[in-house]
């Protein structure tokens, strides 16, 4: 039997209470309603992608303001 392995684990482990936050607040955004025990297995894939795909936009959208504000970053 295969091992599996959980690929969701975190580069930096003290961003879980961010990130939760970060989910949150664009699930508000969007209109969605996150279940109160947290558990999202039963919501619309739709809604968990939407809610995924505009914080990968915020996550960038911050690192490209982080690295445009660092000197030695030119384009």
């Amino acid at each position: 039997m295969a091992q599996s392995r959980n690929s969701n684990t975190l580069a930096v482990p003290q961003a879980t209470a961010a990130l939760n936050q970060l989910k949150y607040e664009v699930a508000q955004e969007l209109g969605i309603q996150i279940p109160q025990d947290g558990y999202m297995g039963y919501m619309a894939t739709r809604d968990a992608g939407s809610i995924g795909g505009n914080i990968t936009r915020r996550l960038v959208q911050i690192a490209e303001q982080t690295l445009a504000g660092q000197s030695g970053f030119r384009s």
